[in-house]
């Protein structure tokens, strides 16, 4: 029985993609689906509330936050002037100023603990002034997407804190656990 029902909300889900719908409209219309066949509890009621419970959470503003800071940085040149201030001790480094995507993700994802908020506010400084001194793009972007990653790993990060929680597993001992490999 369960196969049934899982291989007609999969089908449920290919029709309603397959008809133009929004990804995230489509999952949201077959857990409609699924909730008003397969349950008994109010569809809408609980759907609203888990909605609104996850787009609601303070962890989630500190994104557009450091965003915006991105944005303020890149407008005041600081981005002109850490490249200036870098080219000297990166000139011998194979790579030399792409080496700045990996310094500001570090530093960056150490203070934010978001990947997200940390590949966009470093990419918006760093990216532009890398293909102003002619960098191709697909490597830039490259070692923005590879060092942007170290939000992860680096303490405070928001996913350590989710996964301690979920799991049910000391967030101190995760945190100790991402300093060595950050």
């Amino acid at each position: 029985m369960d196969l049934y029902i899982t291989a007609f909300l999969i089908v449920a889900l290919f029709a309603i993609l397959g008809s133009g719908v929004w990804i995230g409209l489509s999952l949201a219309g077959v857990a409609w689906i699924g909730m008003e066949l397969f349950t008994t509890r109010p569809v809408g009621d609980s759907m609203a509330i888990t909605i609104w419970g996850s787009a609601s959470s303070w962890t989630l503003t500190a994104l557009p936050l450091f965003i915006w800071m991105g944005e303020i940085l890149f407008r005041t040149k600081l981005s002109e002037d850490m490249f200036k201030g870098l080219a000297p001790w990166l000139e011998k480094l194979p790579g030399r100023l792409l080496h700045t995507n990996i310094i500001g993700c570090t530093i960056f994802a150490a203070v934010s603990g978001s990947s997200a908020a940390t590949c966009a506010t470093i990419g918006k400084m760093t990216l532009p002034e890398l293909k102003r001194r002619g960098y191709p793009d697909s490597i830039s972007i490259g070692t923005l997407a590879g060092a942007g990653t170290l939000g992860l790993l680096i303490p405070p990060s928001i996913i350590m804190i989710v996964y301690g929680v979920t799991a049910n597993v000391s967030i101190a001992k995760l945190f100790i656990a991402g300093v060595f490999r950050g």
